[in-house]
């Protein structure tokens, strides 16, 4: 039996490099040989126990690949073409997919997140992408792995909290965090036409890597309350849209804090514990709020979008990858990301 080698979560606390059969494929599948892929900060969710996955589980879900073989119903692409999948990969069949909402893939909450989650993911040699004529895009000539890297998940994921903000042009728009998604959502709110973006974060680095993707005003919470400095910046009237990219109780009622009567909390942060909106900050229920969340946007179109973006010059997000591992390494990869050491981002790995 063919093998190859896979990162596999095995209990909380631990994942580990280990010697896995290469997976066969459907006729509606796809079997992509991984050139390049990353880490997550949902990967370290699952790492702490914090997400539940079965242990032997292959993790990872931002492919990027060479097409090694096809399933006899996939028609439109051919053996050895690089490709991305999206990390949600919905069936564009079922009723969800119909109506639009594909990350629900199913009619259940997150279905279409299937690599790493419900099957095997691409931290891996090679990896099995389901329904692959509705996820498979080809990567458009010219454009390197890195480029196109940040696509399936944190690309599309940070976007997908500023299109579901409704962020209008003229809004003023604060971003709470800037980890990978909430520099994207800083890109995708500058996209989107806001005209006045406020970034919160406490690394310095990320401050600036934020100014550089469209944020007009910087702060600090290790130097300064981002409440009272956004409520001041704004003349007490708050923004038009609070993103949250965090996934903490705190950040996530800041938001609500410094939210105008009308405005849109959209929320991408993953909790991994109870929730509560103080009757002040939501105005006892009666002002006219609107919480939004969002999982990752999938599929062959969202991901061509993405990378006619990448292609036209309006992003570049190439900077986030400030690490570089061998898949034989990422162990070692997984310690830094997961301690959010030595100033890292993203790592690019690759087998």
């Amino acid at each position: 039996m063919s093998t190859m080698k896979a990162a596999v979560f095995v209990e909380p606390g631990r994942i580990e490099l280990q010697e896995r059969p290469i997976p066969e494929i459907g006729p509606t599948d796809a079997l992509l040989r991984v050139t390049t892929t990353t880490i997550c900060g949902t990967d370290v969710h699952i790492l702490k126990g914090e997400y539940p996955v079965e242990a032997g589980r292959i993790v990872g879900h931002e492919p990027v690949g060479v097409i090694e073989r096809l399933g006899d119903a996939v028609t439109g692409y051919e053996v050895g073409q690089r490709v991305i999948a999206g990390a949600i990969t919905p069936c564009g069949q079922c009723h969800s997919c119909q109506e639009g909402i594909s990350s629900q893939c199913g009619g259940k909450a997150m279905g279409g997140w299937q690599l790493g989650n419900t099957i095997d993911g691409c931290q891996a040699e090679y990896v099995r992408i389901p329904n692959a004529q509705a996820n498979l895009t080809p990567v458009p000539d010219g454009l390197s792995d890195e480029q196109v890297l940040m696509c399936p998940d944190i690309m599309s994921t940070g976007f997908g909290g500023a299109e579901h903000g409704h962020i209008h042009i003229g809004d003023t728009v604060a971003v709470f965090a800037q980890g990978p998604i909430g520099l994207c959502a800083t890109a995708g709110a500058k996209l989107m036409g806001a005209t006045r973006i406020i970034v919160v974060d406490g690394v310095p680095e990320r401050l600036e890597t934020a100014r550089k993707l469209g944020a007009d005003v910087a702060i600090n919470f290790r130097e300064q309350d981002p409440v009272e400095t956004i409520m001041e910046l704004t003349g007490g009237r708050g923004v038009d849209v609070a993103i949250e990219a965090l996934g903490q109780q705190q950040t996530f009622e800041a938001c609500l804090r410094i939210l105008k009567p009308g405005g849109t909390l959209s929320s991408l942060g993953v909790y991994s514990g109870k929730l509560s909106m103080p009757l002040d900050a939501i105005a006892a229920g009666l002002g006219d709020h609107t919480i939004v969340t969002t999982l990752c946007p999938g599929g062959k179109e969202r991901m061509r979008r993405l990378m006619e973006v990448v292609a036209s010059g309006r992003v570049d997000l190439t900077p986030m990858v400030t690490h570089r591992y061998k898949l034989a390494d990422i162990e070692t990869a997984y310690e830094l990301f997961s301690h959010q050491r030595d100033g890292v981002l993203k790592v690019a790995i690759t087998p």
